[in-house]
């Protein structure tokens, strides 16, 4: 007979579970005497929940294999709900295991009992209590399975502290030996033929061809073909964004050189489409067409109804694609492609600004000369995440870690220290707001504990300068966005790790590139200046775009 904790313990290092992350509390203690006991998993004890929570999803981000985080019930569970959205709406694979207190008779009355599997039901794609020691390898087979296959996604499960104690003679069940299902050979004959009598085709990566199959079969039709690409904010990377056919990234909503790239084609080749992500453009009645590739079919709705659908593995129907697409001498790429210098030249603007406090263009352009094209940058939610995502051209899958899904706050420095546990060579930088940032700081002490090597920046003004831009571009009064800061340089020194301040434009690179050479935790004070924010995206953008 085994425990029933340690069955749970078993079946996770049946499934390859290297870490997990969170917090117990008393009603785990038979499942934390049972990891304990583990060789394989290593438990990530971090300071609160939601933290556990955005590094187990970043971990299924990042491997494509379940991430585990771990909480007690009550708060520890509500203070998972957040990460299991950001890991639901993300795509990420993730599983939430939760304590709950006995089941079979009351020990404290309703004290801290909340119903957390109908709380979860909304944010996850299974959630389910486990009630008998019997059914734990089914429950974790099947929440694993669900989890990591497409759209990878959140599950939950709750395990009573009577449950946990059970006694039960069941084994771990071993996955399947499972093939995603092939596009229909009709489905690509249309998708070709429409893409060959098209006259100026373009490709828009999204979230969902974010796997790495599919980013080596995108390559290849477009160095086939020359057929342009754009991505989107969650598409990063799948394709080099240094690639002479590279359009630009939806970051702003519309406006923007991307979009009139997207307006001048008469066929958008939608690969890895994902509602969950602002549209990179909107279709009308009559207007251009579309194709819909993906593990699903198409969510359709006022402004999404695609004419062909594709509905199958991403990487096998685009490499189908290709083996049967003839390149024709009809298609006509010269405008997309005077939109797109239009568009690199206006990348550069501003890229060598000396004015202090720093101007995001000069930042993001910094650190992109500094970072090697394996180098990972997580970014928290604020405004400088557009930026990002406009000006950081990401050379790998991955490699640019930013949530327009969830978009919520506070998962930067989180992610950065669940990248370095999976990749423990290559150079981690975070990216936060000092608003994001603040919201999850306390992981400091974790990183530093855990001996990590990462570098976080700090981007100060002062203020929720996101909200603050949108405040200011309604017309409305500045008010109810500005706070003060700690000393983030003392700040960061209280808990170990190294603090350090930019006093010019001219001190950033250098300080950065000693951070990420030296060990240990680095944080940086950098002042940012978004004054300019409203005139450039909202204004200038639109303009100098409009005249291509």
């Amino acid at each position: 007979m085994t425990k029933a904790s340690d069955l749970v313990v078993q079946c996770l290092e049946s499934e390859g579970v290297k870490y997990i992350f969170g917090i117990p509390g008393e009603e785990n203690l038979d499942l934390l005497d049972s990891l304990s006991r583990s060789e394989q998993i290593k438990l990530i004890l971090t300071r609160h929940e939601q933290s556990a929570g955005f590094m187990a999803a970043t971990y299924g981000r990042l491997t494509g294999k379940v991430g585990v985080c771990l909480s007690t019930l009550g708060p520890g569970a509500t203070n998972l709900v957040t990460a299991g959205a950001y890991a639901y709406l993300g795509g990420m694979p993730l599983l939430m295991i939760t304590g709950q207190k006995p089941i079979r008779r009351s020990k404290q009355g309703r004290f801290q009992i909340l119903d957390v599997v109908g709380m979860m039901s909304p944010l996850t794609k299974f959630t389910h209590q486990l009630a008998s020691a019997d059914n734990i390898p089914s429950r974790i087979r099947e929440a694993v399975r669900l989890a990591e296959e497409e759209k990878p996604g959140a599950v939950h499960l709750e395990l009573p502290e009577d449950v946990a104690a059970d006694e039960t003679d069941n084994t771990p069940i071993p996955a399947s030996l499972t093939r995603r299902p092939l596009a229909e050979e009709k489905a690509i004959r249309a998708a070709v033929s429409k893409m060959e009598t098209a006259k100026s085709p373009v490709l828009v990566i999204g979230a969902g061809a974010n796997r790495k199959m599919t980013a080596r079969v995108l390559y290849q039709l477009i160095e086939k073909t020359g057929i342009p690409f754009v991505t989107t904010q969650m598409g990063k990377g799948v394709v080099d964004e240094s690639h002479p056919r590279f359009l630009g990234n939806a970051a702003l909503s519309s406006g923007d050189f991307v979009h009139r790239a997207l307006e001048s084609a008469d066929l958008i080749i939608n690969v890895g489409h994902d509602v969950i992500e602002k549209p990179p453009f909107f279709m009308v009645r009559g207007g251009t067409e579309v194709i819909h590739i993906n593990f699903r079919s198409a969510e359709v709705d006022p402004v999404y109804f695609p004419q062909i659908e594709v509905v199958g593995d991403i990487a096998n129907a685009i490499w189908q694609i290709k083996q049967e697409i003839i390149v024709q001498p009809t298609w006509d790429f010269s405008r997309l492609l005077a939109i797109r210098e239009a568009n690199e030249a206006h990348l550069k603007v501003g890229a060598d600004d000396d004015r202090f406090p720093m101007y995001p263009q000069r930042l993001v352009a910094d650190l992109r000369k500094i970072m090697p094209a394996d180098g990972i940058v997580t970014l928290d939610n604020g405004v400088y995440k557009l930026w990002f995502a406009r000006n950081y051209k990401a050379h790998m899958p991955n490699t640019v870690l930013l949530d327009n899904a969830l978009a919520t706050m506070g998962a930067g420095l989180p992610s950065a220290m669940a990248a370095r546990l999976v990749h423990p060579d290559k150079p981690i930088v975070a990216v936060c707001g000092d608003g994001g940032f603040m919201m999850n700081s306390q992981e400091l002490e974790t990183a530093v504990r855990l001996g990590l090597h990462i570098v976080v920046i700090i981007l100060r003004d002062d203020a929720y300068g996101m909200i603050r831009w949108k405040q200011s571009n309604m017309a409305f009064d500045d008010f109810g966005l500005t706070y003060g800061n700690p000393d983030f340089v003392k700040y960061a020194e209280s808990y170990g790790a190294e603090g350090h301040r930019v006093n010019s434009a001219a001190e950033f690179a250098p300080l950065v590139q000693k951070c990420l050479n030296e060990p240990g935790v680095h944080l940086i004070d950098c002042p940012v200046d978004y004054s300019e924010n409203d005139h450039i995206l909202n204004h200038e953008i639109k303009e100098l775009s409009a005249k291509i």
